[in-house]
C-alpha cells in the first residue's frame, strides 16, 4: 500500500556534499544470487560545505554484512534508501569507510545497478544505479578515482580505467581519472573481442576492443571503424585526445537505452553495435556510427566534466548531441542530417513541449531522474548549443570550448559556468538566452511583411504558449537566419542572421529590385514554430530555388502539410501545382538522393495530428491515416513512370557499403517502390523484396507491401530466414504492429504477445510491439479504445519488473487531451487505471500524475 506521494527534489535545494572521497576500492566476488561487494572509500570533509554534518551514503536493495570505520567495526541501520553515520561517530579529519554488502544481479530485472543479460554480469549506474551495489554518495558532483577487483570464473573481466593485474579467475582494474558514481561499469562474461588500435596524436598507443557474444564479431567491424572516426574526428575539430591505454564497448542484450559512456567502458544497447548488410538497415548503420560517437565524446564533455547535480543534465547530453550531429554531418551530409535532426525534434520534443510533460531543459524538480532523460534536455539542449555558436560565431564558439576544457576539467559544473565561459570568451551578455535553459514550451515567430518602392520591412512577433507551471513566459533572444529570393529565383540577400530579442522588431532592407520571398529560419536556426504567410506559388519557387537546402526541404513539406489539412477538413485532393513540384524535385539529378528521399516522404500522423491541434481544429486520427493513403495513392498514380524511373536508377551495383552515397541511393529507391505500390499493388516491391541481398532493400520492400495491406507472405518468409536474429526479429515484430491496418492494430500486437519470442522483459523487444503500437497513431487512437487498454494492460504489468522502460514508454498517452471528447475520456480512464495500482513505482507514479495534471507535492 502507497504510504505516501513520491516527495519532489528542487534546484533550489542543492547543498554541496559535506564529504569528498578521495579514493575508492571495491572488491566484487561475482554470483548470480549472491555477489558480494567490499567497498573501502576514503572520506574527507568538504571546505565548501557547512560542518559537522551527517555523512549521507545511499543505498537501495542492499544486504549489509559488515560496516567499519578506520577498521573498527561499527552498527549501521540501513533504511530504505541508505544510510547514516551520524556526525558524532565520524572522526576528525579524513578516515576510510569500510563496508561489505550482498546483491543478487540475477533478480535486478530493473536492469540499472549490477545485473545479468543472458549469463553476463554489467552494470548500469546513470542516474542513481550505483546505490543498488554499495552503499555510497551516489551524486554526480563526489568525484574520486576508482580501483576494482573482480573475482569470477568467467573468462573476461571489464571495469573502468587501464587493466593494471590479473590472474585465474580475478583481474583489477585502476581509473586514475576522478569520476562519479554513475560512471562506474563492471562486465563479466564469457566473451570474444574485435581488437584494434589507435595512435593518439599525442603518440600514445591505445588499445580498442569490442566485446560480443562468440558468432557476433564478424558484425562489430563497422562499429570499430565508427570508434576511429570519432576519436580522430574529436582531435581534429575540438583538440580532445583520449587519456587512457584502453578503450572498452560491450554489446549487452538487455539495455533500458541505447549506450552508456562509463569511462573506458562503454556499454552498448547490442542494436547500436552489431551491424552487417544483411541485418542491419542503412538507418541502423547511420545509429551506430551516432551513438559510438556520442559516447566516445562524452569522455570530455560528460566524464572529463561532468554535471553538479542532475538538474544540470543537459550541459554533458545536450553538448555532446550536437557535437554528434556536428560529426554526422562532417561524415555524410549536413543538409540531409540537419533535416534528419529537425524532424526528429519536431516529433519528440515538440510534441513533449506542447503538452502536460513539458519542462525547461534545466527543470526547477523532479521526482524520478531517470523521468527526465528526454528529448527536451537532449534534442532541445542541442539545439540552444547550436543557436550559441550561431550568435558568437564559429571562432568565438572555438575560444569558449577550450576555455571550458580548460578552466573546469575534472570538475562537476553547472549551466552557469558553460555560459560564463562563453562571456568571458566572446564578451557577450547571455543573460537573456539563459532563459531557454529555465523556461519550457516551444516559442512561435510570427512573421509580416510590408513592401513599397524597393524597401522590404519584416516584422517578427514572438510569443511561447503556457505550460505546466509557467503560465508567463518572458521574450527569448532568438537568432533568425534569413535570405531574400527574387520572383526570378535569383537570390537577392544571402544568408544574415536576425536577433529578434524583443515582442517584436521589425528589420527593414533597401534598395531591393523587386518585392522578394523571405527565406527564414534558414538551417533551422532556433527551435521555434514559424508562422509566416505563403501561397502554394511562393512555396513552390522556394522549393525550386532556395539556396538554403533545409529551407527548399521545408517548402516542399508545407506545400504537403497544406495539402494534408486540407483533405482531413475539406476533401480536398493535391492538385498539379503540389505534384508538379514533387516531380521537379523527384527528377532532379543535382540534389542528394537522401535529400529527394525525404521531399517524397508525406508529412507522418502525428505531424498533422500537432499541426491540426496547433491551428485550432481536433485531430481525427482516421481521417488523417485515410488523407495520407489517398495522397499517396494520387502521387503514385502521376509520377508512376517517373518512379519506376528511380527504382531502376537507384540501385547499387557491386558489393554494400554503408557510405552515405549508396545509403541515400537506396534511400531513394526504398522511398519509390513505397509510394509506387499503391499504383502497381506491390508488383515492384515484392520484386524488391524476393531480390533483396540487403536489410534495407528487404525491410523497406515488405514494409511497403504491408503499406497497401499485403505482405503476409514475405512477412512468415522473413521470420523464418531470420528467426535465429535476435535484433531481425525485433524489426519483425515493430514492422507489424507499426505499419498494420489502423482497426486491425492492436489486435495484432495483442496477438504478437503471445508469440513464443515476445520477451516482454528484454526493453527492446517490449519496446518493438508495445511502443511500435504508439507508432501506428490511427490504430493506437482506435475508437473503441483497444490500443489504449492493450497499452496500459502491458505498463502495468511492465511497471513492477522494469519501472524505467515502462515509465518511457507511457509518453504514449502524453497528448491525450489533443483528441475528440470519446477518445479523451477513454484515455484519461487507462490513466486513472494506471494510476490506481498499488504499489505504483516511483517513476510511472511521476509520469502519469504530470500527464493528468496531478501535481506532485512538495
Amino acid at each position: 500500500m502507497r504510504d505516501t506521494a513520491p516527495q519532489p527534489i528542487f534546484l533550489a535545494d542543492y547543498q554541496p556534499p559535506p564529504f569528498l572521497v578521495e579514493q575508492v576500492a571495491l572488491d566484487f566476488h561475482l554470483h548470480p544470487q549472491a555477489t558480494r561487494v567490499k567497498a573501502r572509500v576514503r572520506f574527507c570533509p568538504n571546505p565548501e560545505a557547512a560542518p559537522d554534518q551527517d555523512l549521507r551514503l545511499d543505498g537501495e536493495g542492499l544486504k549489509l554484512i559488515s560496516a567499519a570505520i578506520n577498521g573498527a567495526a561499527i552498527t549501521a541501520r540501513p533504511d530504505a534508501t541508505g544510510l547514516t553515520i551520524p556526525a558524532r561517530d565520524l572522526p576528525e579529519g579524513a578516515f576510510d569507510w569500510q563496508s561489505e554488502v550482498e546483491i543478487a544481479p540475477e533478480g535486478n530485472t530493473a536492469l540499472e545497478g549490477l545485473y545479468m543479460s543472458r549469463g553476463m554480469y554489467c552494470t548500469q549506474c546513470e542516474a542513481e544505479g550505483f546505490r543498488k551495489i554499495t552503499f555510497y554518495p551516489d551524486r554526480p558532483d563526489v568525484m574520486a578515482p576508482f580501483r576494482v577487483r573482480i573475482v569470477s570464473d568467467l573468462p573476461v573481466l571489464l571495469s573502468n580505467g587501464n587493466p593494471v593485474a590479473a590472474g585465474p579467475g580475478w583481474a583489477e582494474w585502476d581509473d586514475p581519472h576522478p569520476k562519479p558514481a554513475y560512471l562506474f561499469a563492471l562486465v563479466a562474461g564469457d566473451l570474444v573481442a574485435r581488437k584494434d588500435a589507435f595512435i593518439t596524436r599525442e603518440g600514445r598507443r591505445v588499445t580498442l576492443n569490442i566485446w560480443v557474444r562468440a558468432g557476433d564479431e564478424n558484425k562489430t567491424g563497422y562499429a570499430m571503424e565508427a570508434l576511429k572516426r570519432s576519436m580522430i574526428w574529436d582531435e581534429q575539430v575540438y583538440g580532445r585526445v583520449y587519456d587512457l591505454d584502453i578503450f572498452n564497448i560491450v554489446a549487452v542484450d538487455d539495455f533500458n537505452m541505447g549506450a552508456m559512456e562509463n569511462k573506458g567502458l562503454n556499454i552498448f544497447n547490442s542494436r547500436y553495435v552489431l551491424a552487417s548488410p544483411e541485418t542491419a538497415t542503412d538507418a541502423d548503420y547511420a545509429s551506430i556510427e551516432r551513438i559510438i560517437a556520442h559516447e566516445y565524446f562524452h569522455n570530455w564533455t560528460g566524464n572529463r566534466i561532468t554535471c553538479r547535480d542532475w538538474f544540470q543534465l543537459s550541459l554533458k547530453e545536450g553538448l555532446t548531441v550536437f557535437r554528434d550531429q556536428q560529426f554526422m554531418g562532417d561524415m555524410r551530409s549536413h543538409a540531409v542530417k540537419r533535416i534528419e535532426d529537425v524532424l526528429t525534434l519536431r516529433a519528440r520534443q515538440f510534441r513533449e513541449d506542447d503538452g502536460p510533460l513539458a519542462h525547461p531543459v534545466r527543470p526547477e524538480s523532479y521526482v524520478e531522474i531517470n523521468n527526465f532523460y528526454t528529448a527536451t534536455v537532449y534534442e532541445k539542449g542541442a539545439e540552444l548549443i547550436r543557436m550559441l555558436q550561431l550568435l558568437v560565431g564559429e571562432d568565438g564558439y572555438s575560444a569558449a570550448l577550450d576555455l571550458y576544457f580548460a578552466r573546469h576539467d575534472g570538475q562537476a559544473c553547472t549551466i552557469e559556468d558553460w555560459l560564463a565561459v562563453f562571456e568571458e570568451a566572446t564578451g557577450r551578455d547571455l543573460s537573456q538566452f539563459k532563459r531557454w535553459y529555465s523556461q519550457a514550451g516551444t516559442p512561435c515567430v510570427d512573421a509580416a511583411e510590408h513592401w513599397q518602392d524597393g524597401r522590404y520591412t519584416l516584422t517578427l512577433r514572438q510569443h511561447t504558449p503556457p505550460t505546466p507551471g509557467q503560465p508567463l513566459k518572458e521574450p527569448l533572444l532568438i537568432p533568425v537566419a534569413m535570405g531574400l529570393i527574387g520572383p526570378d529565383g535569383a537570390e537577392l540577400l544571402p544568408t544574415q542572421v536576425l536577433e529578434l530579442d524583443s515582442p517584436e522588431q521589425s528589420f527593414t532592407f533597401e534598395d531591393l529590385p523587386a518585392r522578394p520571398i523571405a527565406s527564414l529560419l534558414r538551417g533551422f536556426s532556433a527551435p521555434v514554430v514559424l508562422g509566416q504567410r505563403l501561397t502554394n506559388a511562393q512555396r513552390a519557387q522556394l522549393l525550386a530555388h532556395d539556396t538554403d537546402p533545409f529551407n527548399r526541404f521545408e517548402a516542399g513539406r508545407a506545400l504537403a502539410r497544406d495539402i494534408l489539412h486540407a483533405m482531413v477538413l475539406e476533401d480536398a485532393k493535391p492538385g498539379p501545382e503540389y505534384l508538379d513540384a514533387l516531380r521537379r524535385t523527384l527528377c532532379d539529378e543535382g540534389l542528394d538522393p537522401a535529400f529527394r528521399a525525404l521531399a517524397l516522404r508525406l508529412p507522418g500522423q502525428e505531424d498533422i495530428a500537432a499541426s491540426l491541434h496547433k491551428a485550432g481544429h481536433v485531430p481525427d486520427p482516421d481521417a488523417i491515416h485515410a488523407a495520407r493513403i489517398e495522397a499517396n495513392r494520387i502521387i503514385a498514380a502521376a509520377l508512376a513512370p517517373e518512379l519506376g524511373q528511380i527504382v531502376a536508377a537507384m540501385a547499387t551495383p557491386g558489393p554494400y557499403s554503408a557510405d552515405a552515397r549508396d545509403a541515400g541511393r537506396r534511400a531513394l529507391r526504398v522511398q519509390a517502390v513505397g509510394i509506387l505500390a499503391f499504383a502497381d499493388k506491390g508488383a515492384k516491391a515484392a520484386d524488391l523484396f524476393a531480390g533483396a541481398d540487403n536489410m534495407t532493400e528487404q525491410m523497406g520492400a515488405w514494409v511497403a507491401l504491408l503499406g497497401i495491406g499485403a505482405g503476409t507472405a514475405e512477412g512468415m518468409q522473413f521470420y523464418r530466414q531470420w528467426a535465429h536474429d535476435r535484433l531481425v526479429v525485433d524489426k519483425w515484430f515493430a514492422a507489424q504492429v507499426m505499419h498494420a491496418r489502423p482497426d486491425r492494430a492492436a489486435a495484432i500486437a495483442q496477438t504478437l504477445t503471445d508469440h513464443p519470442d515476445f520477451d516482454w522483459k528484454n526493453p527492446n523487444r517490449f519496446r518493438s510491439v508495445i511502443g511500435g503500437l504508439g507508432m501506428n497513431p490511427a490504430g493506437f487512437h482506435a475508437r473503441d479504445g483497444s490500443g489504449y487498454r492493450l497499452v496500459a494492460d502491458w505498463l502495468i504489468r511492465l511497471d513492477s519488473v522494469n519501472p524505467q522502460t515502462a515509465a518511457r514508454v507511457s509518453t504514449l498517452f502524453e497528448t491525450w487531451r489533443r483528441y475528440d471528447d470519446r477518445r479523451q475520456a477513454l484515455l484519461r480512464a487507462e490513466l486513472e487505471r494506471i494510476m490506481a495500482q498499488d504499489p505504483l513505482s516511483r517513476d510511472m507514479t511521476e509520469m502519469v500524475g504530470r500527464m493528468l495534471g496531478q501535481a506532485m507535492q512538495g
